[in-house]
């Protein structure tokens, strides 16, 4: 399917709130589902577009609904109606180049995460952006396209007597931030393993094709590091200051999910200086395979300079010279040729030369 990309300045001169969609074109059609839940029982449903999505009437007592590859202004504009979205929310809802950031409103909270895969082949970093809206008594989730990151959420609340059904809307909101920020540890261990197999590739016979593997790997290293850097003030101020929405037992979790986005950039931290380090041993190795080769070339070059020296003796034009008139004279000046080839042989070789 083509991707088709819609830049920031398509929104030139348009006053703010204006519904534009800025990014890829990630599904065909977008998709839309409605879980409602309590303690006592759960409800699950799929609608094809956003009037019959915002029409569903509330069975339990916690909602959460979820939107995949939201790009029509018209169907959010009803999605944005039904949830009574403030026209900013529904514009960046749109964006999907936002950077990681919360915002509160009087009612909700506006909170925008990023979901990453690692793609085959050449390494690169694909990013999709996550918006929640965690308001008293629901939840809505927009996603570019459809992923497993909230399947587990998906199963912990089908399966009966399960904890999350009687946590309420904090304990859905905590469960989603933490599904999204525990998936970051599937990027940096496959970030990890691919960082030990250049390791293996350098120390064994690198190319320039590692070489180029190690840009690629730096480069998606320092483009994660980038992005998840503010998602620790992010859930730092979703901690501090949303108490209004969060319980104090529920708060002490995201305080969790906050220690793991600080390890999670710690660890970004040493992946970036084993880049740095790959690409010094890199440099280092193939400086040392090239002064492997210029010095064996010099050897041989060494060994044939006292032949050369005897050959340019012997072809001057004199005509009184050492063994011209002998009949073997020619196979003396071989023998005495190759004798000192050998004898530098051995010295190079005593003194590891060669």
């Amino acid at each position: 399917m083509s991707k088709p990309r819609k830049l920031r300045s398509r929104k030139a001169g348009l006053p703010p709130g204006s519904l534009v969609h800025i990014g890829e074109v990630k599904v065909s059609a977008p998709s839309y589902s409605i879980i409602d839940y309590d303690e006592y029982g759960l409800s699950e449903e799929k609608f094809a577009d956003a009037n019959s999505f915002g029409l569903l009437p509330r069975k339990f007592a916690t909602r959460w609904a979820n939107v995949y590859g939201a790009k029509s202004p018209a169907d959010l504009a009803a999605v944005g109606t039904t949830f009574s979205l403030h026209p900013l929310v529904q514009e960046d809802i749109l964006n999907n180049a936002q950077r990681q950031k919360i915002d509160a409103y009087d009612d909700y909270l506006y909170l925008v995460l990023h979901r990453y895969e690692l793609t085959p082949g050449p390494l690169e970093l694909s990013q999709d952006q996550i918006s929640l809206v965690i308001g008293r008594n629901y939840v809505l989730s927009f996603q570019e396209r459809q992923s497993k990151t909230f399947e587990p959420v998906r199963q912990r609340l089908r399966a009966e007597h399960a904890s999350l059904r009687k946590g309420g809307v904090d304990t859905l909101a905590y469960s989603l931030i933490d599904s999204v920020v525990d998936s970051y540890f599937g990027v940096i261990e496959q970030l990890n393993e691919y960082a030990e197999e250049l390791e293996t590739d350098i120390l064994g016979k690198p190319t320039p094709v590692t070489l180029e593997r190690i840009h690629q790997f730096k480069r998606c290293v320092s483009q994660l590091r980038r992005n998840l850097h503010p998602l620790r003030e992010v859930l730092g101020s979703l901690h501090r200051d949303a108490g209004d929405f969060f319980r104090p037992d529920i708060q002490i979790y995201l305080r969790d999910v906050y220690d793991h986005t600080v390890h999670i950039l710690e660890s970004l931290e040493d992946l970036r200086d084993q880049a740095t380090g790959l690409l010094d041993v890199y440099l280092s190795t193939i400086s040392h395979r090239v002064n492997l080769e210029v010095r064996t070339l010099t050897v041989v070059a060494t060994i044939f300079m006292p032949a050369t020296l005897i050959a340019g003796i012997f072809g001057m034009n004199f005509h009184e010279m050492p063994w011209l008139g002998l009949a073997n004279g020619f196979n003396y000046a071989l023998s005495l040729m190759g004798l000192i080839g050998v004898i530098m042989l051995i010295l190079f070789w005593r003194r590891r030369f060669v």
